[in-house]
């Protein structure tokens, strides 16, 4: 099941369960989806979205001054992969990438991001790739 079809059948039962706060949440996320001219989101797109929302959120409550875990992260984390570990990042790293076919550190981003794709944090990466 994708997903989206995942969401829609999570929303209609929200909406049975008078769930406000999660029914609110997945119609962004479903929103979000219809904005695209595509009838059906690819997984893969699905999860930039949400990954998209979740930062959006998460700003929005850091200017506000509010701590940055809301309901609403808590629900669009529920749809999203497992985040690979700092230590399983890095242990790849080590063992795929060899450091001398590039100028710096840095240009091995795109390999490293493209293996683990929605599964890691590029700011995370970063910072991995900073301290080796």
């Amino acid at each position: 099941m994708t997903i989206q079809k995942l969401i829609k059948q999570d929303l209609s039962a929200a909406i049975k369960a008078k769930d406000h706060q999660k029914k609110d949440a997945l119609r962004v996320i479903m929103g979000e989806f219809g904005r695209l001219d595509k009838k059906e989101v690819a997984d893969n797109e699905a999860v930039k979205i949400m990954i998209k929302l979740m930062k959006s959120e998460k700003e929005l409550l850091e200017k506000k001054g509010e701590k940055t875990d809301s309901e609403f992260i808590r629900i669009i984390e529920n749809y999203l992969p497992k985040r690979a570990a700092a230590e399983e990042i890095a242990q790849w790293i080590e063992q795929n990438i060899d450091f001398s076919e590039f100028k710096n550190k840095m240009q091995a981003m795109g390999i490293i991001m493209k293996h683990f794709g929605a599964s890691a944090d590029g700011n995370e990466v970063k910072k991995i790739l900073q301290n080796m």
